[in-house]
């Protein structure tokens, strides 16, 4: 760079942000642009990534302490039944799979999701907390019904919130490490369950339980509040970049998909949810993961399967870890691999087929190393389960409206797989859980035939795009692509050649 280019861009960084706004960017694919867009990306990196990856470990060790607390006499003292106790597993999804379409489509709406999403994060952690004064079968349900309204925000959130950041071929590995928050809760969660219910038992003439959910909520709390802080916000308003930066951001992912990645004035909440119900790969994208998450139900009962092996409390509570350890593992390295390779099917469907072997390994045998073998296959299944709203935001990438209802619809519905897996479970069928066992690998097998229609679909609209290269700028919408063409420094006409070579994944 020579003293003049210097001297000028210093010159620029000390004009308004209005003009700064418009300094050209690099050329896309130059060495300068590419430094630039790895320094961006290091930056949302090591913000964005470690405050999800926490918030997630928290949100599963609070929906699921009941299932720890159950193993320390919560069941006995509430005196609820196996039924009962089954209800208030699945309530929660009464009102965290509805809550998650509307608050996609307020987060779409709102100019501070940081806020937003920080705010949930408060309300579960207490909501959490208060589960720990709990007396009977009603206040619990309560509880499990209004921890479920802030939740819904989060995941679905923040993998739209991601989509708004990552290029679709970044967004893989980022929304894995964020779902390896979830699979680490399961070890983490368990280990922290061993610890707090085998020391503080009758610690001030308060049950173990009791203390899990006072100590965990109000963790989750104070993380709550600094993730108001460490969140982004969106491309165009986020307080901790520089204009330069946010300019660049908005530019990456108008390039990624050919169209800037905006709304227009019509491109309302209400229409985005509209437009995402009549698209039929929501429909089947709902319908796979509600089957997917039925087969993967298991998960709510965990800590009962590792019982099934005959040691005590704590002990089956550390050998709960192991398999969730693996499972983090293999989900950041399964989307590392899908981004390199923009392959989609087969690293999400692969690992429910690992799970079938290891249902089959269940069925076949009682024997302790077979079925902690079984439990170590089972829990990498969710290698794939942590793509599926990756998939869907590749798919169904704009408008933002769209693709923001899609993921709330997806995975709003899908849970209803985790609501019938609460009684697929039963106290009844254990220690065996053939029944159980046998229900979920069905429910895989029909998740993985839907995949397979979807990956068809869209390898039909690739040969379209590769038949006839103006179909993608029919489909184009010139508003995002006058946008695109602004942000970029280009001219109208070449914004429209480059959305030529927009391509979905499969």
């Amino acid at each position: 760079m020579t003293e003049k280019e210097k001297e000028s861009i210093s010159i620029e960084e000390h004009k308004p942000q209005s003009e700064h706004s418009l300094l050209a960017l690099p050329d896309p694919g130059s060495p300068e642009r590419l430094l630039a867009e790895r320094k961006l990306v290091r930056k949302l990196d090591r913000r964005v990534l470690p405050t999800i990856f926490i918030i997630f470990i928290m949100n599963y060790i609070d929906r699921n302490g009941i299932t720890t607390a159950r193993l320390k006499g919560m069941q006995d003292d509430l005196h609820i039944s196996d039924i009962q106790y089954a209800t208030v597993i699945a309530i929660l999804f009464v009102s965290y799979c509805p809550a998650q379409i509307p608050s996609n489509m307020l987060l779409n709406y709102i100019t501070r999701p940081s806020l937003y999403i920080g705010s949930c994060v408060v309300l579960w952690g207490l909501t959490s907390a208060l589960t720990g004064i709990t007396r009977n079968f009603g206040g619990i349900l309560a509880c499990r019904v209004f921890i479920g309204l802030p939740e819904a925000a989060f995941y679905p959130g923040a993998i739209y919130l991601l989509s708004r950041w990552y290029t679709k071929k970044e967004l893989a590995f980022r929304s894995a490490v964020l779902y390896a928050g979830l699979l680490i809760s399961n070890a983490f969660g368990a280990l922290m369950a061993a610890g707090i219910l085998s020391e503080m038992e009758g610690k001030r003439g308060i049950r173990a339980w009791r203390w899990l959910f006072y100590i965990e909520g109000s963790i989750t709390i104070l993380i709550g509040f600094m993730s108001m802080w460490l969140l982004p916000d969106y491309p165009d308003n986020t307080r901790w970049m520089t204009a330069g930066e946010r300019r660049l951001a908005q530019a990456r992912l108008s390039e990624d998909a050919g169209e800037a990645d905006k709304d227009n004035a019509e491109d309302s909440p209400m229409e985005g949810l509209k437009m995402a119900i009549k698209d039929p790969l929501v429909l089947i994208f709902s319908l796979m993961t509600v089957s997917q998450l039925l087969g993967l139900s298991f998960v709510q009962f965990f800590p009962t399967l590792t019982q099934t092996l005959g040691f005590s409390t704590t002990v089956s509570l550390l050998l709960a870890a192991p398999p969730w350890i693996l499972a983090s593992i293999v989900c950041c390295l399964n989307a590392w691999h899908a981004d390199k390779t923009g392959e989609r099917f087969f690293h999400i469907a692969g690992w429910w087929w690992g799970v079938i072997l290891g249902f089959i390994i269940g069925l076949s045998t009682m024997a302790i190393a077979g079925r902690y073998v079984s439990m170590f296959l089972m829990a990498c299944g969710y290698a794939g389960f942590a793509m599926t709203l990756v998939w869907v935001s590749n798919a169904i990438s704009r408008p933002p409206a769209k693709r923001a209802a899609a993921i709330g619809i997806v995975n709003g519905c899908g849970n209803v797989g985790n609501v019938m897996g609460s009684y697929t479970w039963k106290a009844a069928w254990g220690p065996e859980y053939h029944q159980s066992m046998a229900i979920s690998l069905a429910a895989l097998a029909f998740s993985t035939a839907l995949s397979f229609v979807i990956r068809q679909m869209l390898i039909s609209k690739n040969r379209k795009l590769d038949a006839d290269e103006n179909a993608a700028v029919e489909g184009a919408n010139r508003t995002r692509v006058e946008e695109a063409a602004r942000l970029e420094g280009l001219t109208f006409e070449q914004a429209m050649e480059r959305r030529k070579g927009y391509r979905y994944l499969y």
